[in-house]
């Protein structure tokens, strides 16, 4: 894994900050409307929001004295591209492999 991957990785550790990226899908969003439903200062949503930031999954601008937010979907893409060299892995489905095996076994 790239260090950028890990940081993707490590603001995704955080229920808040996969929250807020929730919120983001829907669109742009100032600083102090995402901070709105959560139950935690400013302060300390501003220091989640810098991690999304530094690991790319975010940008913010400011437009006048807003401060905008906007999730940036490409910083994902590696991500998922590493994640989905896992779904190549079936679940094994154990009773048509034991019917299998069973059918299998009747045969001989």
């Amino acid at each position: 894994m790239t260090p950028a991957l890990d940081h993707v990785f490590a603001a995704l550790a955080d229920p808040t900050r996969r929250s807020i990226l929730a919120m983001l899908l829907e669109d742009d969003m100032a600083v102090t409307d995402v901070a709105a439903p959560f139950e935690m200062s400013l302060a300390a949503i501003s220091k989640h929001l810098g991690v999304l930031t530094n690991a790319g999954l975010i940008s913010q601008e400011k437009r006048g004295r807003v401060k905008w937010c906007k999730l940036e979907p490409d910083a994902l893409r590696e991500a998922t591209v590493w994640m989905q060299g896992f779904g190549q892995f079936e679940p094994v489905n154990l009773d048509a492999f034991e019917r299998f095996l069973a059918t299998e076994l009747d045969q001989d």
